[in-house]
């Protein structure tokens, strides 16, 4: 039986890596260059495969984001249930946002088709609800799934910390990386900053972290065993 819990507790640990490396880099192919432009309502329209894989990889996004935290509960439960219970919760709600992104980033590819057909016609119409829906969906995905994703992460990190899985500069990386990430998600939220340079900077610590962590699990797995077969 102990043997069974050890072999769980390892495969959990390899699959919670693969997943972190999967929302890494499913994130970087879910950026859409063509709706950030300035010209969007004009290139995305022309580029509709670009918009359509971005809205494809970012979907993919909600298996890393809810399966991570599910993956984990029965392990992280044991230490705290409190907090592997939150960190489902926060997982669950992030991906719930992700797919609302992915929802208006369609939205805005079938405005660009209709400002293509029309907008010649009303273009300041086109111009004002292409500004809101993109408006929409930074705040959906910068503000709303980072804060929700990455505090799931805290939560992680808090367990990892207290128990040890894994080693404690690797967890307090992540709380001190996890604090970063939802200062630049609040300070994007008031318009403090955009997305340049400082929300970019900010947002480093915690995907350094993560890429880390992610083959950290995948090499090495939980440090402390004897935990993972306690109440077996």
């Amino acid at each position: 039986m102990l043997r069974k819990s050890t072999n769980s507790g390892r495969r959990s640990a390899v699959i919670t890596g693969v997943l972190l490396i999967s929302g890494l880099v499913t994130g970087i192919f879910s950026v859409v260059p063509v709706i950030d432009g300035a010209d969007y309502l004009v290139k995305a329209s022309t580029n509709g495969n670009q918009v359509l894989i971005g809205a494809f990889f970012q979907l993919l996004m909600v298996v890393a984001y809810v399966g991570i935290p599910i993956l984990m509960y029965p392990i992280l439960s044991k230490p705290h249930k409190g907090l592997a219970l939150g960190s489902v919760a926060f997982g669950i709600i992030a991906g719930v946002f992700i797919i609302i992104g992915v929802i208006i980033l369609l939205l805005l590819l079938t405005l660009s088709h209709e400002f293509a057909k029309f907008g010649t016609l009303n273009g300041s119409y086109f111009q004002t609800l292409g500004g809101l829906l993109r408006e929409g969906r930074d705040l959906v995905n910068h503000v709303a799934t980072t804060l929700t994703s990455v505090l799931a992460m805290f939560l992680f990190n808090c367990i990892f910390y207290q128990t040890k899985f894994v080693p404690r500069w690797l967890s307090v990386s992540g709380l001190i990386g996890s604090i970063l990430s939802i200062l630049a998600s609040l300070l994007f939220m008031i318009r403090f900053i955009g997305l340049d340079a400082t929300y970019m900077t900010l947002n480093v610590p915690i995907a350094s972290q993560q890429l880390i962590l992610a083959i950290w699990l995948i090499l090495k797995g939980f440090n402390r065993v004897d935990v993972l077969e306690k109440k077996v």
